[in-house]
């Protein structure tokens, strides 16, 4: 019909009923089927989160080794404890705190691309991995 818009092309995202989060495809799809978690709970999760870490982007960039750049997102290694003061910031529950940086985690892997892959999923061996949404108005270098 005429005035209904068709299907997403290629490459998009449909946007999220919980609001704007900065992980998606095949890392979110990897974390709902591994996460102890329902899967209709993590697009709200990882928006509270993006919600908590957006406004902290200057502070992370400042004090860890940032690892990929996008238009949209940033990606950083931190400490391997790193969630667990996320999940009391926000009162998640453990279940619900392994969720969120699973899927962070996936992200990190999945920004590398194939080219830097390996590399990545060795830094997680050590470290944590942390994806944060970039807003027009937060980008910076």
């Amino acid at each position: 019909m005429a005035g209904e818009e068709g299907p997403p092309g290629p490459g998009s995202e449909p946007p999220s009923p919980a609001g704007d989060y900065p992980i998606e495809g095949t890392a979110l799809v990897k974390t709902a089927a591994l996460a102890s978690v329902p899967a209709e709970r993590l697009p709200e999760l990882l928006a509270r989160v993006q919600a908590d870490l957006g406004p902290r982007l200057d502070e992370y960039r400042r004090r860890y080794e940032r690892i990929a750049a996008e238009s949209d997102r940033e990606t950083f290694l931190v400490e391997t404890d790193h969630w667990e003061g996320v999940g009391e910031r926000l009162g998640l529950s453990d279940r619900e705190r392994d969720a969120v940086a699973r899927a962070h985690e996936a992200a990190v892997e999945r920004a590398g691309g194939s080219d830097r892959r390996a590399e990545f999923e060795t830094a997680l061996e050590i470290r944590s991995g942390v994806v944060i949404g970039v807003s027009d108005d937060s980008s910076a270098e």
